[in-house]
């Protein structure tokens, strides 16, 4: 199950995770995303990575492109959640 949570602001899209990116949840975030993103406009894009329990590699290509069309800030709090904001940004994170 993936929980997708979102949240806008005049200056940042907040798109919170929780659970897993995998399988069918892959495709779900992609429509939120492909909905989401001409909203985007001007404002940094925030990816809350904190509750994310897994992510296959599908949902990892996905969380990549994501990255490299806005250069989003990651959070990511534990060990896990910080390997993958390092994958997902090539070891480019700020």
């Amino acid at each position: 199950m993936l929980r997708i949570t979102m949240k806008e602001t005049e200056n940042e899209m907040a798109i919170k995770l929780e659970g897993r990116i995998a399988g069918p949840w892959v495709a779900e975030l992609g429509r939120t995303w492909k909905q989401a993103a001409p909203r985007l406009n001007t404002k940094y894009l925030l990816l809350d990575l904190s509750n994310v329990t897994y992510a296959d590699v599908s949902g990892k290509q996905l969380l990549k492109d994501i990255y490299a069309q806005t250069r989003a800030r990651l959070v990511a709090n534990t060990p896990w959640t910080q390997f993958l904001a390092r994958e997902i940004a090539g070891n480019n994170t700020d």
